[in-house]
């Protein structure tokens, strides 16, 4: 079965694919989100919960271990109403229901984690980020079960620090994984330690727990509504992203172009 196939699949309701410039992404909101969980949960699978945004379009188009990665996994969401506009403008009908952020996600996770008794186990962050992530949900969800450890380790594979980390994650035996190691470390580290992670569902979610711990700035709501997410972190974190949104989406905006020009009615040439 390919993989964009098993993603339709992976729920309990088949969910449309969609394919536009060179990604595939389906139209997943929240509760189709934590149902795909629930189903892997459910019947003893482990799926990969990927997403995409434009800068992981950029990756995309350079990385060939990014592309692999992307290429494996069972699910992947819009996150970033920029790549929903770039989807609308090469015809895929995506809508703002269909992007999720981790900003929006993480406690309606929790919260479903907390209710079902999943175990949840977090990778990433800088130390100390995880403990304070942690006590902030613990609070808000009271039984949740939560473990974790921080990002900085030797990602490679086969190194002493992965196989600890690794051997930390089976001897926790949760359901639900989340690694935010930033792209694309996150997605390379999974990809190399596919087979070796016992969860049923693994997720790429960057910088989640810095967001609950309050390490980086939430965006204001009415920003991310109206997709003005990117210029509240440009604003908040300009040395680390001024080349994510002054540099990369002129390279995307040219597969955009491309791809436009390619689907265009011949009748039109």
């Amino acid at each position: 079965m390919t993989a964009a196939a098993s993603a339709a699949g992976v729920g309990p309701a088949p969910v449309p694919q969609y394919a536009m410039l060179g990604i595939r992404v389906g139209a997943y909101d929240i509760p189709k989100l934590n149902a795909c969980i629930a189903n892997a949960v459910e019947t003893g699978q482990r799926i990969v919960i990927a997403n995409h945004n434009l800068h992981s379009v950029y990756l995309h188009s350079r990385d060939q271990k990014f592309r692999d990665f992307h290429a494996a996994a069972d699910v992947c969401h819009a996150d970033g109403m920029s790549l929903i506009a770039l989807g609308r403008l090469v015809g895929v009908p995506l809508t703002k229901r269909d992007r999720v952020t981790y900003v929006d996600w993480i406690g309606p996770l929790m919260a479903e984690a907390a209710e079902r008794g999943w175990r949840v186990y977090s990778v990433g962050g800088k130390p100390g980020v995880f403990e304070a992530a942690a006590g902030r949900l613990r609070a808000s969800y009271p039984g949740l079960q939560l473990d974790g450890t921080h990002g900085y380790f030797d990602a490679s594979p086969g190194s002493a620090d992965t196989k600890a980390v690794l051997a930390r994650i089976a001897a926790y035996r949760p359901q639900v994984l989340v690694v935010g190691m930033g792209m694309p470390r996150q997605e390379h580290w999974v990809h190399d330690n596919r087979e070796a992670l016992t969860a049923n569902a693994t997720l790429i979610a960057g910088a989640a727990m810095d967001y609950v711990a309050g390490i980086v700035p939430t965006p204001p709501r009415g920003a991310s509504a109206a997709g003005f997410e990117w210029l509240w972190r440009l604003a908040a974190e300009p040395g680390r992203m001024w080349r994510r949104y002054l540099i990369e989406p002129w390279w995307v905006l040219g597969l955009v172009v491309s791809e436009w020009a390619g689907r265009r009615p011949r009748g039109h040439q």
